[in-house]
């Protein structure tokens, strides 16, 4: 009798080319504290430099590569601009990230 074959996961190259851009943008330190905190609430570009302790530029560089990616949204209020996650994804992955180097 032969062995039952798995069947093969789906994987298309572009879909894989697209996913490793965003985990390429991600990765790294300052970008994930960003994202720990705006799944905790709506911060504006000040508050995400301060608590990352960047200057406000920096930090607007980086939103906006994450915003690329479709992770973030923004939303003008008055004078001030908060961001708020956009892909309910991230909470997984932040799940991971924190379970794993966090503890």
């Amino acid at each position: 009798m032969a062995a039952k074959e798995k069947p093969k996961p789906i994987g298309d190259p572009q879909a894989f080319a697209e996913a490793a851009e965003c985990l390429r943008t991600l990765a790294h330190p300052v970008r994930l504290r960003m994202v720990q905190l705006l799944l905790n609430g709506r911060y504006t570009v000040g508050e995400l430099a301060e608590d990352c302790d960047v200057p406000d530029n920096v930090a607007s560089e980086h939103l906006r590569l994450m915003q690329r990616c479709g992770f973030f949204t923004s939303e003008r209020e008055g004078r001030k601009v908060f961001y708020q996650v956009a892909e309910p994804h991230l909470e997984k992955l932040m799940n991971c990230i924190e379970s794993r180097f966090l503890k």
